[in-house]
């Protein structure tokens, strides 16, 4: 019980763009920007979207094992937030870029899953440069970071959806989706 006081109280204090009138309330509309760019539907819409424009057999390969990667996402942290229901912190404002009825629960971050599912499927498929290879990391930390920021999680519930989405990408990996196992699949486009 210490533990979650604790995780609680640094959580509040953390949460310094929860409304306009907090510490930095003018930083507010920033974060939310951020927090579009780690939410489901764009990357979802965005995936599909290169899945149909795609001409390389090697691209699509990619791009339907991203949108695999997602879905498997969006299903795992939907589940573990209807088992666990832990509600989202008392500051939160409930003003998020479209929600469904699990996303009243607050454990894990699904941003914070999302953000580290997708950091790690781009640094292993695409070539980048280091400097944009830092980018990618930082785009996924900052995200992480902006969901407690905005008092839309606690802490743990950051850190446990950086851990479950670094976890799916291993999933991922391991049930990877090729011409060769799963050759219906690949008919469809």
């Amino acid at each position: 019980s210490s533990l979650l006081a604790i995780d609680l109280w640094a959580s509040k204090r953390l949460g310094v763009c929860a409304g306009e009138g907090s510490a930095w309330g003018s930083a507010r509309p920033l974060m939310k920007v951020i927090e579009v760019s780690g939410h489901g539907i764009p990357w979802l819409l965005g995936t599909f979207y290169g899945l149909c424009q795609s001409d390389s057999s090697a691209a699509r390969e990619v791009l339907l094992n991203l949108l695999f990667a997602l879905l498997l996402d969006l299903v795992m942290v939907a589940v573990v937030k209807g088992l666990v229901k832990r509600p989202r912190p008392t500051h939160n404002k409930m003003d998020m870029f479209v929600t469904i009825s699990v996303d009243k629960y607050s454990f894990p971050s699904g941003h914070a899953t999302r953000a580290a599912l997708v950091c790690r499927f781009v640094l292993r498929h695409l070539v980048l440069a280091v400097p944009l290879r830092v980018l990618v990391v930082l785009w996924a930390l900052i995200v992480s970071i902006s969901r407690v920021m905005l008092g839309r999680h606690n802490m743990t519930d950051v850190l446990f959806g950086l851990v479950l989405g670094y976890a799916l990408y291993s999933v991922v990996e391991h049930c990877w989706l090729s011409p060769l196992t799963a050759p219906a699949l690949f008919a469809l486009w």
